[in-house]
């Protein structure tokens, strides 16, 4: 599922003179609104700039361009090369010449990168007007084209033949989240950074915006049409998309909306660093992740659940067997024994459910059970496994923990109220517009105790909570930690068990110093957590 790394330009100067696509549009612009600034990378406080006019590549020849436009916010420009009426004739010639000795080759046995085959293909049949040697250019039968030519057909080759189609330079960006389509027009997207943005890419009708989702659909064996109406897929790289066909459902035309798949998950250090939640409470997941406590992270559509699971995934002792149960593949471990299962449910006999899978869980003997997320009667199977000493992990769609314990004990997940105590924590975590800005916050944590048979309720107690006016975590479990004194000091063998909250300062201060030492990549922290589960403090890269 790991698309192939593009080249990427270094700086301006290059790419202008490498590109002309790209020079004329720079030139351009900045004539009509001032020069663009060029970034490499994009850090999180590009946000708080109030007219940002930058550009960044996504792998060659592809740029993008976010700039604020006066009436309709902030803008999302693709810069990528065009085939002008004029070039398109020796495009559509030089696609039957490739498809003449197409046919004339011999199948080959194993084809692993079909788009290396078709510019191995592409170089054989053209050629550059440039090329030093007049004699080879007349006699070698190649089709002569300049260099800007070359580079468009190239790309659009790869583009509309393997890649996405219009939306190929979306999926090359490793800073968008979503993409959205609700009809003919032009598409939007909720970039990492900047939130909903809309884009240049424009679907112009009926006709062009259900033939590129008839063809994206039959690529992922999941085709549209007037029959089916509604489809789920992921797709090749591992994002997951929903079509809606037709106008007769969709009323302003075929939509989709895609949730990017990201090939290096966000690192607990990164979720920090953003204010998702503190060092602190990084530290207190930590130990009760380790210990093998049961956690739901709970929140609502967008909130950031499954970044938040994968993340604090890497606080499973690296010794522990990780079983994983999915509909579509999000979770990603760094565990070397990591059993990955995926759902398979097509409404057939031959379907392997969610449910199916927990209750082979239960013969597998795993450490730790991380389910993507809990909707149905899966939930009640997960609960099995919390009872029989399975921890589990899941992501959860609830705003608070009161809906939470409703949505268990409700159709369809039916666990009874009495045993919703086998689940320890739950984090609840939302997308909030806070000083002009949406941004993701845990908004708390609480502790489930036990149930209450008197009074019919769960008790509870609530160890963090974020503050929005100083937008910090306040620690209220300080001495008062129910999971941390009553269940993991134990584990731990501490007979005076407040030592726990000295433990979790020094987890804290570990956090602490990978956010000053900026490590970031969600493996390198890995490997810092790792070597001190295994060697302790002498194997940290740093003093704490």
């Amino acid at each position: 599922m790991e698309r192939k790394k593009l080249e990427t330009t270094k700086s301006m100067l290059e790419a202008m003179d490498r590109y002309a696509h790209f020079r004329d549009y720079v030139k351009k612009f900045a004539q009509e609104r001032g020069e663009p600034s060029f970034f490499l990378k994009l850090e999180r406080n590009l946000k708080n700039l109030k007219n940002p006019n930058f550009i960044y590549p996504v792998g060659d020849p592809i740029f993008i361009h976010i700039y604020k436009d006066g009436t309709k916010g902030i803008m999302y420009h693709v810069i990528e090369p065009e085939i002008s009426k004029e070039d398109m004739p020796v495009y559509e010639k030089v696609l039957e010449k490739m498809i003449e000795v197409a046919n004339s080759m011999p199948v080959p046995e194993k084809v692993t990168d079909i788009g290396e085959v078709l510019i191995t293909l592409f170089n054989q049949i053209v050629t550059m007007e440039d090329d030093p040697n007049p004699m080879k250019r007349m006699l070698d039968g190649r089709i002569r084209i300049t260099r800007e030519q070359y580079i468009a057909i190239k790309y659009f080759l790869i583009r509309n033949r393997v890649g996405y189609g219009k939306l190929e330079p979306l999926f090359n960006d490793p800073y968008i989240e979503d993409i959205h389509c609700t009809g003919v027009g032009i598409l939007s997207l909720v970039h990492k950074i900047f939130g909903m943005v809309y884009t240049n890419i424009e679907f112009k009708d009926d006709v062009e915006l259900n033939k590129y989702v008839i063809e994206v659909t039959e690529r992922v064996e999941r085709p549209a049409s007037d029959a089916h109406s509604i489809v789920d897929a992921m797709m090749p790289d591992g994002s997951r998309s929903n079509f809606i066909y037709g106008r007769d459902v969709s009323l302003e035309g075929t939509s989709f909306t895609i949730r990017k798949f990201s090939d290096v998950p966000v690192s607990v250090t990164q979720l920090c660093d953003w204010g998702t939640f503190s060092s602190e409470v990084a530290a207190y997941l930590w130990l009760v992740i380790e210990n093998g406590m049961n956690l739901f992270v709970c929140g609502e559509t967008a909130s950031g659940k499954t970044t938040t699971l994968n993340a604090i995934s890497t606080f499973i002792k690296p010794e522990d067997k990780v079983y994983t149960v999915e509909n579509t593949p999000e979770v990603t471990m760094p565990h070397e024994t990591w059993q990955h299962l995926l759902a398979r449910e097509n409404g057939k006999e031959t379907d392997v459910t969610m449910q199916d899978l927990l209750i082979a869980s239960l013969r597998s003997r795993p450490n730790y059970i991380i389910v993507g997320e809990i909707r149905g009667a899966e939930g009640n199977i997960a609960f099995q496994a919390m009872q029989t000493g399975h921890p589990v992990l899941s992501t959860f769609h609830a705003g608070n923990v009161t809906t939470m314990v409703q949505r268990i004990t409700g159709e369809p997940i039916n666990v009874p109220i009495a045993f919703v105590d086998n689940l320890n924590i739950a984090l609840i975590q939302q997308a909030v517009f806070h000083e002009g800005h949406f941004i993701r916050r845990v908004l708390s944590i609480t502790e489930i105790e036990r149930y209450y048979e008197p009074a019919k309720k769960m008790v509870t107690r609530q160890v963090f909570e974020w503050d929005p006016i100083h937008d910090k975590h306040v620690f209220r479990g300080l001495y008062n930690s129910y999971i941390l004194e009553t269940k993991i000091a134990k584990i731990i063998g501490y007979e005076d068990t407040r030592r726990i909250y000295e433990e979790m300062e020094r987890r804290k201060k570990i956090i602490e110093k990978m956010v000053e030492h900026k490590i970031f990549n969600y493996f390198d922290v890995w490997e810092v957590i790792k070597n001190f589960h295994i060697n302790g403090e002498s194997a940290l890269p740093f003093k704490i």
